[in-house]
């Protein structure tokens, strides 16, 4: 057996508190009555009424109340096996995670926020399956194409600036490794969105390009940051709090640079939105273009479709709420 509503097992507090209630509120009308007739005069004036009978009906009641809160869970058991098709494009995300990242131009930093909006994009997905590439002077596939939303976000979770070991920033390496990614023999829609300040230090983005196109995979870019520039905050090995610097000793500045990503998006059939503080534009992105791409069917699977059992737990309670007030608080034979 398993629960379709796990989460509603906070509601399972109540019952306890019902029969709390009660014997809360049997031991009040005791009192009640001692001082009103006293110890004497209740067995002559109550000899109508049993009390096991309203026992019995409270305890009835408080069952009632937890099946009820076990319909909540949702009980399953037995299942069918159903053939599950999708359709949707492949997204592939590609975050800077250079030193750059960490400018406070964008709040509360540029990577930090990037990883926000991500996380939006990924609740407005249905069926797409998305991967994450993460790169500096080097890229890495950080979770590969999947379908498993909650899975891709524990990878994205995990991402910092000391994710990869080379510093410095490569587009080149960051599409080369997308285009390594895609299964070369499918047709569906091939989407890539670059979350970057643009800046790239290692040059090869043009060869990169042209083997997008070749494989047909549309870049879509974001540029966060300023164009003005902005200094990058670090923290040295103690815990101690500066700013970073070139050989010469000089603070270091990062501004966005928005031509490379603009050609990188032309290009290849995509779109360039620049971020700013009220909308990032993963969203804008998705709305636009990306929601309205012709989707592929993936390949079906036959997945476990469990049968709700929610009814019987439900039934009993009814019953048992429908019977309480037919036994009556009488004694027989009085």
């Amino acid at each position: 057996m398993k629960f379709g509503a796990i989460y509603m097992a906070a509601w399972l507090w109540i019952v306890p508190l019902v029969a709390l209630f009660y014997v809360y509120a049997g031991r009040a009308r005791t009192r009640a009555m001692r001082s009103f007739a006293g110890e004497t005069l209740i067995p002559e004036i109550s000899k109508t009424f049993d009390a096991q009978k309203r026992k019995i009906r409270h305890m009835m009641i408080v069952v009632a109340v937890l099946f009820i809160a076990f319909t909540l869970l949702r009980p399953q058991w037995g299942y069918e096996w159903q053939e599950v098709k999708r359709q949707g494009i492949d997204i592939l995300i590609a975050l800077d995670t250079s030193n750059s990242m960490l400018a406070e131009d964008v709040l509360p930093n540029r990577l930090s926020r990037a990883k926000l909006a991500i996380q939006d994009l990924v609740k407005k997905l249905r069926g797409d399956r998305v991967g994450l590439v993460v790169f500096s002077g080097t890229a890495f596939l950080q979770c590969p194409l999947t379908a498993d939303y909650n899975g891709f976000l524990l990878s994205l979770d995990d991402v910092d600036v000391d994710t990869l070991p080379i510093g410095g920033t490569s587009l080149a390496k960051a599409v080369y490794t997308a285009i390594n990614s895609y299964d070369k023999e499918k047709k569906q829609q091939k989407v890539l969105i670059v979350i970057t300040d643009g800046e790239d230090l290692e040059g090869g983005v043009a060869k990169a390009i042209e083997r997008a196109k070749a494989m047909g995979i549309r870049i879509f870019c974001v540029g966060i940051g300023s164009t003005e520039g902005e200094i990058i905050p670090i923290e040295n090995e103690k815990g101690k709090k500066g700013f970073l610097k070139d050989v010469s000793g000089g603070i270091v500045k990062t501004r966005l640079v928005e031509a490379l990503l603009q050609k990188m998006a032309i290009e290849t059939g995509g779109m360039y939105v620049r971020a700013t503080g009220a909308e990032f534009g993963l969203g804008l992105i998705y709305d636009e273009r990306l929601s309205k791409l012709e989707k592929e069917e993936f390949k079906s699977r036959m997945e476990k479709h469990y049968n709700e059992r929610f009814q019987i737990p439900l039934g009993f309670a009814i019953f048992l709420l429908f019977l309480t007030p037919l036994i009556g608080n009488k004694r027989k034979g009085v």
